[in-house]
């Protein structure tokens, strides 16, 4: 199984998650604060994944693109309604305001994605945002899930365009089915399993 490395970072403590592959190096999600850290690191980002653009996974994405020349993949175009800044009302040059990023592959209506000679598979879960998507590497028996599952819970569904009902339905039909022993990573807090949450969580037994 492939190493992952875990950089948190932001208001919001927000993971982003760096996954190296024999076709190159995929980073999923780009919290505040990465793109200086993977340069301090001095790692390189072939591929940008996109779980959701709620400012706290996006923040420093027009900067690790800039700066990698790396591929973003993501459900929907940039959007300042996804990234919540409307909600808020945040202004440009506010520690708020997100850079704006070009996404280069839009996935929504996309089940698969073949990047960096992997095959992903795409569930798209919304309740949390609209554009919530998990990535799932099947051959490493690994899911990036965003907002979506967490250890002992789920994500939030008070933001503009969220509903419990579709985010419950959509765990219990879309993830539960994976294989109990595939890993969990989430976009905050510790990574878990789906069998350990299939049994324990308690938004979900």
């Amino acid at each position: 199984m492939s190493e992952i490395i875990t950089y948190t970072g932001g208001i919001a403590a927000t993971n982003g998650h760096l996954l190296s592959l024999p076709g190159g190096t995929v980073l999923v999600d780009a919290p505040d604060g990465i793109a200086g850290w993977l340069k301090k690191q001095n790692l390189r980002v072939d591929v940008l994944l996109l779980t959701h653009q709620h400012f706290d996974h996006v923040l420093d994405a027009a900067a690790v693109k800039a700066q990698h020349g790396c591929r973003v993949y993501a459900f929907a175009p940039f959007s300042r309604d996804l990234t919540l800044e409307r909600l808020y009302g945040a202004v440009t040059g506010s520690w708020f305001s997100v850079p704006e990023f070009t996404v280069d592959e839009v996935l929504e209506g996309q089940s698969t994605l073949e990047a960096l000679g992997a095959t992903w598979g795409l569930h798209h879960v919304p309740g949390h945002s609209p554009d919530s998507l998990c990535f799932h590497l099947a051959a490493q028996n690994l899911l990036f899930g965003g907002d979506v599952l967490f250890l002992d819970g789920i994500g939030r569904t008070d933001f503009p365009g969220g509903s419990t009902e579709l985010l419950l339905t959509g765990i219990e039909t879309k993830l539960f089915p994976l294989p109990d022993e595939t890993r969990v990573f989430p976009g905050h807090g510790d990574d878990t399993t789906i069998g350990r949450e299939r049994a324990e969580n308690p938004f979900l037994t």
